[in-house]
């Protein structure tokens, strides 16, 4: 079954259908409210994010630091940065970037 990446106004889906058809319908049943801006079809059966793309490339273990601080201030953003520059001497920019890819993700 193919890989679809199905974006809307809100959010980004990455989810197996048969076609594009049942691609939108997924959508439209989990988030009927929003517009779909683009479905397209991926290449291969895996889907791939790039840490450099997101600026991970840094830190040497960063979803496991950055989820232990969102952990650690249960889940409030503010808190969680600051335990995260704390932790990793990271500036505020960087620390903002890792909590919330990892907040994105459902750390």
């Amino acid at each position: 079954m193919p890989l679809f990446e199905i974006e809307t106004t809100a959010h980004i889906m990455i989810g197996w259908a048969e076609n594009d058809i049942e691609a939108r319908g997924f959508a439209h049943e989990h988030y009927p409210e929003e517009e779909i801006t683009r479905v397209s079809k991926r290449p291969r059966d895996v889907w791939v994010i790039s840490k450099r793309l997101l600026g991970l490339e840094t830190v040497s273990d960063p979803c496991d630091t950055a989820r232990e601080c969102l952990a650690r201030a249960s889940g409030d953003k503010v808190h969680a940065i600051r335990l995260f520059m704390h932790e990793t001497g990271s500036d505020l920019h960087e620390a903002q970037k890792m909590i919330e890819t990892n907040m994105s993700l459902g750390w």
